[in-house]
């Protein structure tokens, strides 16, 4: 019998293999040849997402060397590497999962249409979220601006049972394949890679035990525990969804299943889910929200937009003189991770008592979290600023000291990353001194610095620009 043409699973943002729309159809095809390309847009990440990117393909490749199969690696533009791999495999269909920012949509329109007219299958399939974001409308037929009528519209909706993993067939012969080595995708992060390693998990197994764990362990508590700083109340899973190392229909399929069963905690956690599809439903729908103020009016707002500016870099370097937010900027640089609450903290206090522009914080946030998503970056920033949809109002200001004391009441999560003052530092606040560049010139022993602001002042002047500036 003839053997069948393979077929290419283009991997992107889904480094798994349960619940794989686009493995499972490839799989359908023929011998299967996973292949990920590394164009523009994964040299144009940020330091700690790519070394994140290239740990997740360390665990997709083991995955698929124990069921035989490999993991093939390329450089160059989609479209070009795409052809170049039917040319040498006689590969006639090519199937990939959709991502939803705008550079992801017109190069992936671009292989589509290039692709059919030279007669290869090119199929996009669901999957990166619950729902597509064409797929949820007002009843005038709109999409959504304001998150509660959205959860409303999908939160009794199924999003279909997950996939089970294909079983996968071999080509008779393997494609060249470039070297995780070679492409050294972590040498932005410096000597901070080894420090952020110790925190990261990576991998579809790690991200279902993570689940696991924390349905069993602490979803009952998620209600009242996630946003206090210093706990392990959250699910933690917000790095293996930015890189599809477990999908959102798997985990909504836990949270409904523990719904079912009385726990308390299922429905908080469930928003929290549809969350991040309403972040992605304003990104597809407003393309702007990525890099404009989405809200009218905002462009007149005084915000500072200089990134030598001297308070932009005591924040990056959690010197503000305030505790919590010093804290939160130094966890992130550890661990590749921030709590969301004190993502809200950090955020609010550039953004309203320093009043730099949220589009310099979302690029720092862009260059250091593991977890980083275009459309929840986005959102999270513009929702704290004031400018974005279902935005924070403009004079909601957080107060990090109230913030702290309701949220961090024993100085728990403060004590954890900042080294001064301590006569034993933890090793987590020392580990700091570890991760930064050398340039900084920090050291455990320095005074804390003083506040940059008053924190009463600091709310005064930010409502006097925003009543100055509407």
């Amino acid at each position: 019998m003839e053997r069948a043409a393979p077929a290419i699973w283009w991997v992107r943002r889904d480094l798994r293999l349960d619940d794989n729309a686009a493995l499972r159809a490839a799989a359908q095809d023929g011998p299967v040849i996973a292949l990920f390309i590394r164009d523009m847009q994964v040299d144009g990440l940020g330091p700690a997402p790519k070394w994140r990117v290239g740990e997740g393909l360390r665990a997709l490749q083991g995955a698929l060397e124990a069921r035989g199969g490999r993991l093939i690696l390329r450089t160059g533009a989609a479209l070009d590497v795409l052809r170049d791999m039917i040319a040498a495999t006689g590969a006639r269909a090519v199937h990939w999962n959709r991502l939803y920012d705008p550079l992801s949509r017109a190069r992936d329109s671009e292989v589509k249409s290039a692709l059919g007219c030279e007669g290869v299958a090119a199929q996009s399939h669901g999957g990166h979220l619950l729902h597509e974001p064409w797929s949820v409308e007002t009843g005038t037929g709109g999409f959504y601006k304001v998150y509660t009528p959205f959860w409303k519209a999908v939160r009794t909706r199924d999003p279909g049972d997950p996939l089970a993993t294909p079983r996968l067939a071999t080509p008779e012969a393997w494609p060249h394949s470039e070297t995780m080595g070679d492409w050294a995708l972590g040498a932005a992060m410096r000597r901070g890679a080894a420090v952020v390693a110790r925190h990261c998990r990576p991998g579809e197994a790690a991200a279902e035990a993570r689940l696991g764990d924390f349905i069993e362990a602490r979803l009952a508590g998620y209600g009242d525990g996630r946003d206090m700083v210093a706990q392990k109340a959250t699910s933690g899973l917000s790095e293996y969804l930015a890189l599809g190392e477990i999908s959102p229909r798997r985990v909504w399929a836990a949270g409904m299943a523990a719904r079912a069963a009385g726990n308390p905690g299922a429905e908080p956690f469930l928003r929290q889910i549809v969350w991040r599809d309403f972040a992605h439903h304003l990104m597809y729908h407003t393309p702007h929200i990525l890099d404009a103020n989405w809200r009218e009016g905002w462009d007149r707002f005084p915000w500072e937009e200089d990134a030598a500016h001297p308070h932009f870099q005591a924040w990056k370097q959690g010197r503000t003189g305030v505790d919590i937010v010093d804290a939160a900027m130094r966890e992130i640089y550890v661990t590749g991770h921030m709590h969301n609450r004190a993502r809200m903290i950090v955020a609010s206090y550039l953004t309203k008592h320093l009043l730099v522009h949220w589009k310099l914080g979302q690029a720092w946030f862009e260059d250091c979290l593991t977890d980083w998503d275009p459309a929840n970056n986005a959102m999270g920033w513009q929702w704290v600023a004031g400018s974005g949809p279902d935005a924070s109002p403009y004079f909601r200001i957080f107060n990090p000291e109230t913030q702290a004391g309701k949220f961090d009441p024993d100085g728990q999560y403060r004590r954890r990353w900042l080294a001064e003052g301590q006569a034993r530092p933890t090793p987590t606040a020392l580990s700091f001194y570890e991760a930064i560049p050398e340039s900084w010139g920090l050291a455990p022993g320095d005074a804390r610095p003083a506040p940059l602001i008053g924190l009463k002042a600091g709310r005064e002047r930010a409502l006097a620009a925003y009543e100055s500036s509407r």
